[in-house]
């Protein structure tokens, strides 16, 4: 009889074949590879149970059939290459435009907001090609936010067009009104060039335009614009450097 370390080692082998067959054929499609796929999950998990030692495989078998759910959403959402790790969600995806190889390492919340109570919206984000998302990005959207190509985010990363509340110009809201039922607005376009860089926990609400190969610096909140090639920080960000060309190096504003 063969050991629960042979069973698992064959149970990967076959979960990745063919979840590399699914990612690499858009085969996603066929509800009985789906729901063998499962079934094998099933075999690893059980087999884990009784041999704590196997908790490693537990990892790689968790991370084939995350290549498979990627797959089916990469197909749905005319995304290839898409990459969505756990606890990912996507909201109002006929509103999002993807480019190819798109990556998201957990809990990305990409919204694209139709209504809210009263308010109907049209909104528009668009995802340029080689994107990578790290940990826990929040990206909401009533209007328009434009992402370029070969873009870095780091974790905890806020970035809207709107507000909970209007707060100025005309019909402004009241502090006694409970912030949840504020109307939205208040904001603007967010346009993020090619190659910018966007550290950990940095809040950008529209309008903004981030100018390509710029770089905004950990805990900054981004309003208005940011040149190309600088980069900028603090709370509000503000250029401390921009790149020579001439010299090829980032001299102090």
């Amino acid at each position: 009889m063969p050991s629960s370390q042979s069973a698992v080692g064959t149970a990967i082998v076959e979960l990745y074949t063919w979840s590399s067959e699914i990612h690499q054929r858009d085969y996603w499609s066929d509800i009985g590879i789906v729901r063998s796929m499962k079934k094998i999950i099933g075999t690893v998990s059980r087999l884990i149970e009784a041999n704590s030692e196997l908790i490693a495989i537990a990892f790689v078998a968790r991370r084939g059939w995350r290549r498979v759910v990627s797959s089916i959403m990469a197909s749905s959402l005319r995304a290839p290459g898409l990459y969505l790790g756990p606890g990912c969600r996507v909201l109002g995806g006929r509103c999002i435009s993807f480019g190819a190889r798109i990556y998201a390492e957990q809990n990305l919340w990409l919204e694209a907001v139709t209504a809210y109570r009263e308010q109907r919206f049209d909104p528009q984000i668009v995802i340029g090609d080689d994107v990578c998302f790290s940990n826990g990005v929040h990206i909401s959207s009533i209007s328009r936010i434009a992402i370029g190509n070969g873009c870095l985010f780091g974790s905890r990363i806020y970035i809207s067009d709107h507000n909970h509340g209007i707060y100025q110009g005309h019909q402004q809201s009241r502090p006694e009104e409970p912030p949840a039922d504020r109307r939205l607005g208040g904001g603007g376009p967010v346009v993020i060039g090619e190659n910018v860089w966007i550290g950990d926990n940095v809040i950008i609400v529209g309008p903004v335009t981030i100018g390509g190969g710029a770089i905004v610096g950990a805990n900054s909140v981004v309003r208005g614009v940011v040149p190309a090639n600088t980069i900028v920080a603090g709370a509000p960000a503000k250029p401390i450097k921009t790149f020579n060309f001439a010299t090829g190096s980032w001299d102090k504003v």
